[in-house]
């Protein structure tokens, strides 16, 4: 990752690739669509309703998995469970294994347990206390997301609608909208990481 850069203000931050990172701020519909326990499918799209990025998670076991593929189908990011409990998850390159070199950790605050916030670790990260991004979320008046890199806020996230189904299942609609020069890819990595921990938190906790 590198944040040599800046743009408006904000750290110009590229982890997936510099494809996914744009010059000006831009916003996506996030589209979360659940059948069963198991199987959810998310869809990032623009208002045009132009795909760019896919993503499926699954378990793997006991353990979820979650490929980000691009507009194209080439995986380009994987997310993995490292613990049962949801609380720790792993991002890596690729469709990548377990044994692969993780890009960073992400993981339920010890700081702020009871509270919806996720610490970024980044690989190599010495001081394991310092997250290097945080991901803060609030439940009132309505769902929302920022994400944080220090105390600069590089993209915001707020849950438009539910909608329920027999035949389809559950889909949950989110609004993001990313800052210029921060790769939407990690973000909507980081995004759909804290819908899947909280959930499955709410599932274990029910």
């Amino acid at each position: 990752m590198t944040a040599s850069q800046m743009a408006c203000g904000v750290p110009m931050i590229s982890f997936a690739g510099d494809g996914f990172r744009v010059p000006n701020s831009v916003e996506f519909i996030l589209e979360k669509k659940q059948h069963g326990f198991s199987d959810v499918h998310y869809e990032v799209s623009d208002v045009n309703k132009i795909i760019f990025l896919q993503a499926d998670s699954s378990y793997m076991t006991l353990y979820r998995k979650i490929v980000m593929r691009n507009s194209a189908g080439f995986p380009i990011l994987t997310i993995r469970e490292k613990a049962i409990t949801g609380q720790k998850w792993l991002v890596l390159g690729g469709e990548s294994s377990e044994k692969s070199q993780p890009l960073c950790t992400v993981q339920r605050s010890r700081f702020a347990p009871m509270k919806t916030r996720l610490d970024v670790f980044l690989a190599g990260k010495i001081d394991e206390d310092i997250s290097e991004f945080q991901v803060v979320g609030s439940n009132h008046p309505s769902q929302s997301y920022r994400v944080y890199k220090g105390d600069t806020i590089i993209a915001e996230v707020n849950h438009n609608s539910t909608r329920r189904s027999f035949c389809q299942g559950r889909k949950e609609n989110f609004g993001v909208k990313v800052r210029s020069g921060v790769d939407y890819a990690f973000i909507l990595a980081l995004i759909i990481t804290v819908l899947e921990c909280f959930s499955k938190f709410r599932s274990l906790s029910s």
